[in-house]
């Protein structure tokens, strides 16, 4: 298992697409543990400046780094349970895991940084706070705090466009339709913690000029505000992968005309991907065959596409093969009631053409204009 669901124009060594695999586990291993080496500390600083100035701003943030810490560990958590091999009882592997780790770590992000932000914004601008005449300490902590989350945020980025980057997609669609949301928690943690550090310094500092707590309470609510989008925009990610997503539709266009190039096969009557992980893929195949060849030469052919497809699209786990009738009807009526068309009676060129217009239109480029169709 292993190289980018989006390479599917060449085929790889498949000691290359392991070493490639482990090397982007370990990869995603280093930028969350980076991540929590810089929130740890930068969380020790801001709770440190926050109790010492009063500052409900620096307490925020300080929740913040910490609860970040925390999304971390369970961000730790899900890269090494979802490597365990599949087992009796899990047939299909742990790939999944991530999703789900990654779904408990929006969550974290939600209710310890975001549920704290709010409160304490709302205690300082109704009168909880004890004015300080140390507020110049928070900004070299703030400083500092920025250094440190912006190496964090370097390496999460870097990782991220060097997936894109393989996956012949954008880095805007990568983050916005990830494969890996480890690596997209990460960004949007970074992210956010920033944009908060900014948020912290303004309040912080309309707070010294003008005297007035509010500034500083306004301050810990748009940080407040900030982590329950960065959650939500991360629970919606894993959403969809827990739910079971689709393979990259390029990848379906490929291994389409892939295996109607086979003289076995007549036409490709349905094809179903689900990411049971990452790089992990599992593909069902319902293929309308020559009555020419015998049952033994068929199921020879099945034993040769799967090797062949294996090959050329690493990233395939599981893969099964039925042959069908394209006109049995209720087969026709599922295909036609999930797709909204027959694939097996669409034309090849057509289809590449409505494919190619998809997949440009989610990297955010120009759809490519299609001739109308025939059904």
């Amino acid at each position: 298992m292993a190289a980018d669901t989006g390479d599917t124009q060449t085929r790889e060594d498949p000691k290359t697409d392991r070493a490639k695999k482990t090397e982007g586990s370990e990869e995603s291993t280093l930028t969350v543990l980076l991540a929590l080496g810089a929130n740890l500390g930068v969380a020790i600083l801001k709770l440190a400046a926050g109790l010492i100035t009063g500052s409900g701003a620096l307490l925020s943030e300080a929740a913040h780094s910490f609860g970040d810490s925390s999304t971390e560990l369970l961000l730790l958590t899900a890269l090494r349970r979802s490597e365990r091999p599949a087992d009796r009882v899990h047939p299909f592997g742990y790939g999944k895991e991530r999703y789900f780790w990654s779904l408990l770590a929006a969550v974290t992000i939600l209710v310890s940084g975001a549920a704290f932000s709010i409160y304490q914004g709302l205690a300082t601008i109704l009168g909880g706070h004890t004015e300080s005449e140390m507020l110049w300490i928070n900004y070299p902590v703030l400083g500092l705090a920025a250094i440190l989350e912006a190496i964090s945020f370097r390496q999460a980025i870097g990782q991220a466009r060097g997936a894109a980057a393989r996956g012949r997609r954008s880095f805007t669609s990568y983050i916005r339709d990830p494969e890996d949301p480890t690596v997209k928690s990460v960004v949007l943690e970074d992210s956010a913690a920033l944009i908060g550090l900014v948020f912290a310094a303004i309040g912080v500092g309309l707070h010294q000029l003008t005297g007035n707590a509010v500034y500083d309470g306004i301050a810990s609510l748009a940080i407040g505000v900030l982590l329950v989008f960065a959650a939500f925009a991360l629970a919606q990610s894993c959403e969809g992968l827990l739910i079971g997503k689709q393979a990259d539709i390029r990848m379906l266009q490929a291994i389409s005309r892939r295996l109607e190039a086979e003289p076995e096969i007549l036409d490709v009557v349905d094809l179903l991907t689900m990411m049971t992980g990452v790089n992990r893929i599992l593909l069902c195949l319902r293929v309308d065959v020559e009555n020419a060849y015998t049952a033994a030469e068929i199921e020879q052919a099945c034993v040769r596409i799967d090797a062949d497809l294996r090959e050329e699209f690493p990233s395939l786990d599981e893969i099964f093969i039925q042959p069908v009738p394209r006109s049995d009807a209720r087969l026709r009526s599922r295909v036609l009631s999930r797709y909204g068309r027959v694939l097996a009676d669409e034309p090849a060129a057509e289809e590449d053409d409505r494919q190619a217009s998809l997949a440009a239109t989610r990297d955010g480029q120009p759809p490519i204009e299609q001739p109308a169709s025939g059904e």
